[in-house]
């Protein structure tokens, strides 16, 4: 049953969710910042777009696919300002962002590398597209929210980007059906996201002392 979906169909579905994922994340910092509303709009539409944007520009994908379509930053818009209501309502936004945000990295860490594998992209380059589309949505929203970088947190993060591309491009390499490998991708990367945050795993820390 797997197999009979339109894979483009299936990526532009995960791609949407993703994009509304990151942008309700976007929205919860703004949240912990006490912004208005335009803040939340603001901030979700740039942790939403953000990292794709990143992507095309350094694959020179150009003109850039959400000024093609309204429709990308007509739901970051939509979700940011859903989120702006729910948000008091929820007992802990800070939880919430971190499984927003563990959410949309599963899904961008896969997309971005398959959109890297169909314009010929090397392997090395597809990884790393698909690292800089789950992350950088996130790194431009602490930089514009003034917290400190996800990046920072010595729980794993870019190891799981790193994790769920490389599982989809083996996968994909190996003649695996490309349903499956972008299934298994986003599971990969998804679960070890989850240990990490449940268990705190984490990668040893450089000790050395600067010069």
């Amino acid at each position: 049953m797997l197999q009979d979906l339109d894979i483009n169909v299936v990526v532009d579905v995960f791609g949407l969710f993703g994009i509304a994922v990151f942008a309700i994340s976007g929205a919860l910092d703004a949240a912990r910042k006490h912004m208005d509303i335009l803040g939340f709009m603001l901030i979700g539409t740039l942790t939403g777009l953000g990292g794709g944007t990143v992507r095309d520009v350094l694959l020179g994908r150009l003109p850039l696919y959400w000024t093609l379509d309204s429709t990308f930053v007509g739901l970051c818009l939509v979700m940011s300002f859903i989120t702006y209501f729910i948000a008091p309502k929820l007992q802990s936004r800070r939880k919430a962002l971190i499984w927003m945000d563990a959410l949309g990295l599963s899904l961008f860490c896969v997309t971005g590398a398959q959109i890297a594998v169909e314009i010929g992209a090397a392997p090395l380059i597809c990884v790393c597209m698909g690292v800089i589309t789950a992350t950088f949505g996130g790194i431009l929203r602490d930089v514009v929210c003034g917290y400190d970088l996800v990046l920072g947190s010595r729980e794993l993060y870019v190891t799981t980007a790193v994790t769920g591309a490389s599982v989809y491009l083996g996968l994909h390499w190996f003649g695996v059906s490309e349903n499956l490998a972008v299934l298994c991708g986003m599971l990969a990367a998804l679960s070890l996201r989850s240990a990490a945050i449940v268990w705190g795993l984490k990668l040893p820390s450089y000790n050395g002392q600067p010069k």
